[in-house]
């Protein structure tokens, strides 16, 4: 999933999106334990690809919390 498409999405979608991740990153550790993984680049690449999600949410989760400061400053 490319960065743009994930700051597009709301947090919801983003926890939805994080959930799958997780489960398939969990998925390929396990297939890897069991017998060999075809592609083991992709652990890599789902690790980082959480790691990425969990940015975007903690952002907008401050941006939330911003916008509620600002508002109750007015």
């Amino acid at each position: 999933m490319k960065k743009n498409e994930l700051k597009e999405k709301s947090i919801e979608e983003l926890s939805n999106e994080l959930d799958k991740a997780k489960k398939t990153l969990k998925d390929i550790q396990f297939k890897k334990v069991v017998s060999v993984v075809e592609n083991p680049i992709q652990i890599r690449e789902l690790r980082r690809q959480i790691a990425r999600i969990k940015t975007y949410i903690h952002e907008k989760k401050l941006q939330e919390i911003y916008g509620e400061i600002k508002g109750s400053e007015k």
